[in-house]
Parts: structure tokens; sequence; C-alpha cells
């Protein structure tokens, strides 16, 4: 990732959308079992050995052997792509809390406000909930630790640990003029990655925040819950702005629900045979554990869900399974598209363990839509442009794409260097992220607290609201600003 990323998440924070999970790839769990392994360059590999031996004997100071040999794996994989990495023990527990939707921590979706972690929304039935802490808390110390100075991220650690231990948050709430200290006992968190309501009699919206173990059930039961409470539902919005992506069966489970049984809903294709695949919308290719929620959404609601007009939010938070999801309805015409062009993550990522502990995440295909496109470095652009708020896109000079991170890949196909006028072009967006940059850090010391962009699914949603109107066939303001920007050719 560019350095520049980093120094943009504070601003990213604003948006609520907490930091509980990361931004999970699209993988395939696998053990490593190889029976061959390639020939070994042998004359580097003594390079390798004689650096490493160098840096033991002649180092100013000893050096930690394994930590060494860590490093040096790192390095190598982090070279590849922006997504190919090495877990260590540490990493690769985190990775397989964030898959499968469960964490031990006290229960809070959390943003950043004045150096301060603020309360988004305590989980229901956490610990944090059942604690009393609410929306726009801010959490000032961490047992014996100020949270002025953390990142959000080292904030998350701290209020993470082991179960049935226990935790000091020492809380400011601005509502009652107070400041209080309260003790959680930390415990398994079972996170919520689908949320669903009515918009209005007759359309109904229904969010995936990321795709993990528990998405689909959890989504086949709020659509069935729809169904039960709205028997006259006449439209339904999928909204999948922001969405990271996560594992790659639960992106082709959502797409059964809504399209015919058995059409093609994504391909990929790379180096191993086993990474040549088409994943179709039939229970084979997605049902896990001998469970099949979306076979049994259909019968519970006789297939209302095949046959219902749908419009699908993206953005450019939108990546990899959501791509995946968004790029089959496209293809197969069974939705609208409303938003701003996606990510453009269009590979795989494979992840297998290295030993009880330890596991390589390494990019091993391209995935394609079903009609051929690779949207890998480009995204899938909407069929309707629609800004995020009926004054434009507040923070689209500030969002970083596929295409803006260091050694990305290329989709495949265009393989030009890139040219004086796109190295222009990629100034001058850098140049327009850090103005938008300290125009919103100027702008949230004006106004501590001000979201910058509404709630999504609230009433003042202005792309949901748009969404709406589509699916009532009334009038939609479009993006006058909104433009699709294409792959940007790689450096050689």
């Amino acid at each position: 990732m560019s350095k520049s990323v980093g120094s943009k998440l504070k601003i990213v924070g604003w948006l609520a959308i907490g930091a509980m999970a990361g931004a999970l790839t699209t993988v395939q769990v696998q053990a490593v079992a190889r029976g061959t392994f390639a020939p070994l360059p042998m004359e580097e590999l003594q390079q390798l050995a004689a650096v490493f031996g160098m840096i033991k004997t002649d180092y100013v100071e000893p050096v930690d052997e394994k930590q060494l040999i860590t490093e040096a794996i790192s390095g190598m994989v982090a070279s590849l792509d922006p997504h190919s990495q090495y877990y260590d023990k540490k990493s690769f527990k985190e990775f397989r809390e964030g898959t499968s939707g469960r964490f031990v921590g006290v229960g809070i979706e959390i943003t950043m406000e004045d150096g301060l972690v603020k309360v988004v929304s305590p989980i229901e039935g956490s610990p944090a909930f059942r604690a009393g802490l609410k929306t726009n808390d801010l959490i000032t110390k961490i047992d014996d630790t100020a949270v002025k100075g953390l990142t959000i991220n080292d904030a998350v650690k701290r209020m993470r640990g082991e179960p049935n231990t226990k935790v000091l948050l020492t809380i400011l709430r601005k509502s009652e003029d107070r400041s209080f200290a309260v003790t959680i006992v930390r415990e398994e968190i079972k996170t919520q990655s689908v949320k669903s309501k009515v918009i209005e009699p007759g359309y109904g919206w229904i969010r995936a925040s990321q795709f993990q173990d528990r998405t689909v059930d959890d989504f086949a039961r709020q659509l069935e819950n729809l169904a039960k409470s709205n028997p006259r539902l006449k439209g339904l919005v999928l909204d999948l702005r922001g969405n990271p992506g996560g594992l790659l069966e639960a992106s082709v489970a959502m797409s059964a629900v809504f399209l015919p049984a058995n059409v093609t809903v994504v391909s990929t294709n790379g180096q191993l045979a086993d990474s040549k695949f088409v994943y179709k919308a039939a229970p084979e290719f997605y049902a896990r554990r001998n469970e099949d929620p979306v076979t049994r959404l259909h019968e519970n609601t006789r297939g209302l869900y095949k046959t219902i007009p749908l419009v699908v939010l993206v953005n450019e938070g939108s990546a990899s399974a959501s791509e995946i999801v968004a790029g089959a309805l496209q293809d197969h015409q069974r939705a609208t598209l409303m938003g701003s062009q996606t990510f453009g993550k269009g590979s795989v990522q494979t992840v297998r363990a290295l030993g009880p502990d330890t596991g390589l995440k390494l990019t091993t295909a391209r995935y394609y839509t079903p009609k051929g496109r690779s949207i890998q470095a480009k995204g899938i652009v909407p069929d309707i442009m629609v800004d995020e708020t009926e004054q434009g896109n507040v923070l689209a000079g500030l969002r970083t794409r596929e295409a803006d991170l260091q050694k990305h890949l290329s989709d495949g196909i265009t393989q030009a260097p890139m040219t004086d006028a796109q190295r222009a072009t990629e100034q001058a967006r850098e140049n327009q992220r850090e103005q938008t940059r300290q125009r919103l850090e100027e702008e949230a010391r004006k106004n501590p607290g001000q979201r910058l962009v509404p709630e999504l699914g609230s009433d003042k949603d202005f792309q949901l609201q748009q969404a709406l109107n589509h699916l009532k066939r009334q009038p939609v303001i479009t993006s006058k600003t909104l433009t699709v920007r294409p792959e940007e050719s790689k450096a050689p």
C-alpha cells in the first residue's frame, strides 16, 4: 500500500465503519500440501545464506535469528503485490478471527474523534452493551494507557484479549457532562455483517458490510424476515458500499440468491490447475457444512428474490467479493448498479497454513465476470452514477483504489508502461488527495463530531433515496461530476 494511504486513514474513520475487522480479501483456505517444489536457484540462495551469516556475525549488535528469517519471508512476499502476505503467529490468529466473524473483546464498533476512541455502537448482547456503553461515548483510557496518541488499531488490540479477562475503560460521556470508569469482562463476540430494514412499505434495504463465514446464513435469514413482515415486497436495495470483500464462496452464494440456477457467477484463472475454475449459482459451489441457506430461503419465500426488482449500491470502497457480486448481477442484467466506480481488486488470494500457527496468503489467480471481464485495477462501473450526497462527493478526492496501490497487478491484458501524461495525472491525483485531507481535517476541527457523510441506510442517505426512486420509477438525480477512471498502466 502506498505511503499516502496510511496517512489518510483517520479521515476514512469518520465514516464510522468501525475497526473490528480489517479489509478482508477474497480467499480460499487450504493447507499447504505440495508434493513437489520448483527448482531452487542455488546461486541466489547461497547469497542469501551469506548475507544471513554476515548479519549474524558482523552486525553492530546481536540479532534474533528467527525474527531475521521471518522478516526475510515477509519482505519476499510483500514484494509481489499489495495483497500477498506472510502471517506470523499473531497475525494468522487475527486473520482467522476476521474471516470467522468471531473475536474476543468487549463488543463495540469504533472510530476515532479528536484522538480519542469513539463508540459508533455497542454490539447488541455484548459485554459493552450490558455494561451500558452508548453511541458517541468517548474512551479516554484503556487500563492505564491514555488513548490519546494511539492508532485505532492499537486501541483495538488493547481492548481485545483472552476470554474472561478484564479490561478497565475510562469513558467520557459528553451528553451527561461526566467521566467514569467501567470494568468489562472480555468474551467471544459474534459480529453481525448483515443489516436490513424496510425503507418504506413495499421496499426493503439489506446491507452486507463484509463476506464472512456467517454472512450467507445471516443474509438469508434477514431476507426471509423481510419477506414475512412485508408479503407485498415490490423492490430491494442491496447495499455493498464500503464492503472490502471476504470469502469467495460467500460472494457466490449471495449472487445465487438473485440469479437463475446454474448460471456462471465468476471464473478464476492462474498458473495452477486448481486456480482455473468456474463458479456457478448452484449449492455445490458454495454450500458449507451440508447447509444450504440459499435454497431454504427460496423455498420459504417461493422464489421471491429471483425476480424482485433489484438495485445494487457500490462505491470506491466496494472491493473483491463485493465486485464479484456486482459484476455477476450486472452481466446477467439482474440488477441496476448505482453509485460510483468500485475499488478494482480482481485477484484471488489463497491462504495456506505453513504450520499450526503460521500461514501464507498468496495471490493465485485473477477473477473474471460472467462475460469474461477482468476488473483488476479497473473496477465495476455502475449503470447509473450517483453522488454520495446531494452536494456532491465529499470524500471523492481522498479515496484510494487498487490502481493507486504500489505493485498492483495489471488486468492481465494491458501491459503498456506508464506514460509521462499518466505520471502527471497520478501526481495531480495525489496532490488532490492531500488538499482534500487538509480541508476535511480543518472542517473536523471547526465542527467536531459532525458526520461528513450521512449514515448508510438512514433517511438522509442520498444514494439510497435515489435507488428507491429508481425502483419506484421516479426521477433519479445522477452525478454531473463522476467519470469513469480506467486502469492505470504500471511503470516498467
